[in-house]
């Protein structure tokens, strides 16, 4: 069985969306506003600047995303890329679709002196996607994260 990686394309926005509502579900059991959701993928897809998906395909079948988003660090002058909306169905996991997704990621970022790393967070619960993670070489930080969200007045579109 072989994994396909390729960037996103206006074509997969469907199967994104889906991917990216289930993804809340099953982490967060948020549920996201549909047309706020299908907003926001139809705006990465559509400027470069915003992010990128990576998709991975097997016998021609979405089975897998990986957005990625972009942090300026002016303390090491360059960019950290952002693994962000990580889904591999469910029927396709533990196959190494995770892995196909990562590691090509790796080589783009490592074949850009601009990219100085890769970050991501996760779930403090979910302790299998930690120690997937740890497994490919990945490191805990000093780091926490906090945020105002949503701010004053406006509306989560989650629920």
């Amino acid at each position: 069985m072989s994994v396909t990686i390729r960037r996103a394309t206006a074509h997969d926005e469907a199967v994104l969306v889906a991917f990216n509502t289930l993804i809340a579900w099953e982490t967060e059991h948020k549920r996201l506003d549909p047309a706020v959701l299908t907003a926001g993928v139809r705006a990465v897809l559509a400027d470069p600047a915003r992010g990128f998906y990576t998709v991975a395909e097997l016998n021609g079948e979405v089975v897998g995303q990986m957005m990625i988003t972009f942090e300026w660090s002016d303390w090491r002058n360059g960019w950290f890329w952002w693994i962000q909306s990580v889904y591999v169905s469910e029927p396709a996991r533990r196959s190494g679709v995770f892995r196909a997704l990562y590691r090509t990621i790796e080589r783009h970022a490592a074949a850009d002196p601009t990219v100085i790393g890769l970050r991501l967070y996760f779930e403090r619960d979910n302790t299998r996607a930690q120690a997937t993670y740890r497994a490919i070489g990945m490191a805990d930080t000093a780091y926490g994260l906090m945020e105002v969200y949503p701010l004053p007045g406006r509306d989560s579109h989650v629920s």
